[in-house]
């Protein structure tokens, strides 16, 4: 009995140890084969294609294609089934939204552990060969997934140390109409993303790779597919990082206030915003939240003109980027129907500016009070009052007989008054600013989106942003197209706008507060789309600066 159960075991045992066995997880032997090849189209900037499916392409930016990587497919079963039990974290923000693992270097578990060895042992002694350049030991790897609506858009994957990028796709059958394709995107001779040029549909077993460079700007585009996961494994490898030129920075117009008559805020806008007492109850608001939302802000024969003019064929738009930073069509202003002219010269008009002013208490018109005019105020009575003491002094002092100027002190005063007064504005150690503002009329659709940089002009002065939209009646967070806005270097919504028509939003920031469009997602399209030319809404959207 005791013998028989020892052979089972043994037999059990030897059977574990070939299933084992069959599970290692190997590379392509395609590697070895091509490797010169692949090392010279690498270095030398060609194209290179095996007759196996292994493709060095150049265009847009160097990359490599390799299918079948992992020769087991067992062992890709089990990765694959091993890799869907793991704990996954909703991540979002304004440049992605997908599922990610937690960091797969310390995972334990047999074919998480084998694939990392292939990683950083083979693949990466490989990779060395390949881009001639030493890589670390190091490899940051995680695991990601992609379902409806999950988006990672136009980024260069620049950071300290990282030299190579690599994904590796455990996908079903997939489609290029599925979306969650990897695009590669040109650049322009500021090294900005210009358009996508190639898309690479994912494919099981299949790893891409390329240099991290001020270049290698991609996506990966929505998955407009239900039902399906775009499970893929990657990461980078570190080693001597690439010389970046500088950083672009874009120059951005800002025009201080046009000549416009009041009587065009009583043409345009809702009479209750026009009362003083409620001007001073909104400023009240404003002041202690920084943001307020002004509903039915337009008069309503008024707003539903816009709205018609709005969608006119006869507007010329132009797609705004580069997709690094923004996605979107801006209104050209030339050749605008009248009611859209007469709207943006609303919001340029000086008064305009001196009804925001009441709104929030800045300083955006020479007429309107703040408290820094309150503080000068005192400083200055103080500042006369102690000048006409030392007058009076002096006078006693030096001049006891002159009757004139000892019983003339209310004259003597008035007239350092008046001199004063006349004399403080051009006295003034700084004069402020003029108040300025820019402006544009936006059109947002499925796949537009606005992005944080670090090259934002924006976020060097204070702010007032207005934002009003047309057009979203029924619009819903969940579609995207939601301004958000954080504080620098946090993740955490600080508030958040979903697109309301007729609704007037004014927000102050300061230079640690960022904002940002979220992505208008497939939602938009199959939930609430009811425009022939695919649009969603649009929007006036200005900034206004002291």
């Amino acid at each position: 009995m005791s013998s028989k159960r020892l052979r089972t075991e043994s037999e059990n045992g030897l059977g574990r140890k070939r299933q084992l066995k069959r599970e290692i997880a190997e590379l392509n032997p395609l590697l070895l084969e091509a490797k010169e090849r692949v090392s010279e189209a690498w270095s030398r900037g060609l194209e290179y294609s095996h007759e196996l499916g292994l493709q060095v392409s150049t265009q847009p930016f160097t990359h490599c294609v390799i299918p079948d990587f992992i020769q087991s497919q067992s062992f890709l079963t089990g990765l694959q089934n091993d890799l869907l039990q793991l704990n996954f974290h909703e991540k979002s923000n304004d440049l992605y939204k997908f599922k990610q693992s937690d960091d797969l270097r310390r995972r334990k578990g047999y074919h998480i552990s084998a694939l990392r060895k292939i990683l950083y042992e083979d693949f990466r002694l490989w990779l060395s060969d390949i881009a001639d350049v030493k890589l670390e030991s190091t490899v940051d790897i995680s695991c990601a997934k992609y379902e409806y609506t999950d988006v990672l858009l136009c980024h260069d994957d620049e950071l300290e140390g990282r030299r190579i990028a690599f994904i590796l796709y455990l996908v079903p059958e997939w489609q290029q109409s599925d979306g969650g394709t990897l695009d590669l995107y040109d650049a322009d001779d500021h090294y900005q993303p210009r358009e996508i040029v190639k898309s690479l549909t994912p494919t099981w077993n299949t790893l891409v790779f390329f240099e991290v460079s001020p270049v290698s700007h991609h996506q990966v585009s929505e998955v407009v597919v239900e039902g399906k996961c775009r499970l893929s494994i990657s990461g980078w490898f570190y080693g001597p990082m690439l010389e970046r030129p500088p950083r672009y920075i874009e120059c951005l117009s800002q025009v201080p206030h046009i000549a416009c008559d009041e009587e065009i805020l009583y043409e345009w806008i809702n009479p209750i915003y026009m009362d003083m007492s409620a001007q001073a109850n909104i400023q009240e608001q404003f002041e202690e939240k920084s943001e307020i939302l002004l509903k039915n802000f337009f008069k309503k024969e008024k707003f539903q003109m816009v709205c018609e003019a709005i969608s006119s064929p006869k507007i010329k738009w132009k797609r705004r980027g580069p997709a690094n930073k923004r996605c979107y069509d801006q209104a050209e202003e030339d050749g605008f129907p009248d009611i859209l002219d007469k709207c943006m010269k609303l919001f340029y008009s000086e008064a305009m500016f001196l009804l925001l002013s009441n709104f929030t208490g800045l300083k955006l018109h020479f007429l309107a009070a703040s408290d820094n005019d309150e503080k000068d105020e005192q400083e200055d009575d103080l500042e006369m009052s102690d000048e006409n003491e030392q007058a009076c002094s002096s006078t006693e002092k030096d001049e006891k007989s002159d009757s004139t100027l000892l019983n003339g002190n209310d004259s003597r005063g008035d007239s350092v008054l008046e001199t004063t007064e006349k004399t403080m504005p051009t006295d003034s150690p700084q004069k402020p600013g003029v108040p300025v503002c820019r402006g544009e009329l936006r059109r947002w659709k499925n796949g537009y989106y606005t992005l944080i940089h670090d090259t934002n002009v924006e976020n060097t002065e204070f702010a007032l942003d207005l934002l009003l939209n047309c057009g979203c009646e029924g619009w819903d967070e969940e579609f995207g197209g939601v301004t958000s806005y954080i504080a620098k270097g946090e993740d955490e919504e600080l508030l958040t706008l979903c697109p309301e028509d007729n609704a007037l939003a004014l927000i102050y920031r300061d230079k640690e507060t960022l904002k940002f469009v979220k992505h208008v997602n497939q939602k938009s399209i199959n939930k609430f789309n009811k425009n022939n030319d695919g649009c969603s809404f649009w929007d006036f959207s200005f900034v206004y600066y002291e």
